[in-house]
């Protein structure tokens, strides 16, 4: 049984159909990754995953079926969104937007260790603890974005670009965090339109083209194929 697994997804604006009945599926512990050019429908399948867009086909998490289930409902089950453009609560310190993060949790001491944890993870935000979110550089805000992600204690996180708009030095820093949560056993659903460090980073992927999945399989014998190297790794 995978734990993710979607089947016939497809999503309509208007009159437009942005996913167009696609399947994938991530295995537990797994690091897979959906590339693709701007507009080919990956940011709309993850927000059809976690029920922030309406959706036909169906998605089922760990067995069980996500249809009709509210956004908070599958948070809580375990599921965590890092949206593109980060998402943060600007006028909220940084130890505010990470305590929202774990804002459905009670077991108070185990959030304190993972409190802990995302600080040692990323030294920065322990530094800027007080400071309000919206003054902090746009690395810094995608490093809150994935620590508050990580506050829920999700067993699937879902990234939707993490790249976007940062430093070569910030993204290498990003990406060394994915690897060490991924090997700390959180399966990852990783978007990127940076196609290269995407195939590097997983296991398997998807290639995504005007709302449906074109291409899928091992991550090596995609960046090897001359289509993907063409399209997608400027060659």
């Amino acid at each position: 049984m995978s734990l993710l697994e979607v089947k016939d997804l497809k999503i309509h604006y208007g009159g437009i159909q942005a996913v167009r009945g696609i399947e994938l599926k991530v295995e537990e512990g797994e690091l897979v990754c959906l590339i693709g050019a701007n507009g080919a429908g990956k940011s709309s399948t993850l927000k059809g995953i976690v029920g922030l867009e309406p959706h036909g086909g169906e998605v089922r998490y760990a067995g069980a079926s996500l249809k009709g289930r509210p956004t908070h409902r599958i948070a809580a089950a375990g599921v965590a969104l890092v949206p593109e453009g980060r998402g943060i609560f600007p006028r909220l310190t940084v130890a505010e937007n990470l305590a929202m993060g774990a804002f459905t949790r009670r077991d108070q001491a185990a959030v304190r260790a993972d409190l802990d944890h995302v600080y040692g993870l990323f030294p920065r935000l322990l530094e800027r603890r007080q400071q309000t979110a919206g003054l902090l550089s746009g690395g810094e805000q995608q490093m809150l974005a994935i620590g508050r992600a990580l506050m829920s204690r999700p067993r699937l996180l879902l990234l939707d670009e993490p790249s976007m708009g940062l430093a070569p030095l910030m993204v290498q820093k990003i990406y060394e965090t994915i690897q060490m949560v991924a090997r700390e056993g959180v399966t990852i659903l990783l978007v990127e339109q940076n196609a290269h460090l995407a195939l590097k980073l997983s296991s398997r992927g998807y290639v995504m083209e005007s709302g449906a999945i074109t291409l899928s399989g091992p991550s090596a014998e995609l960046a090897a194929n001359p289509q993907v190297r063409a399209a997608y790794l400027g060659e």
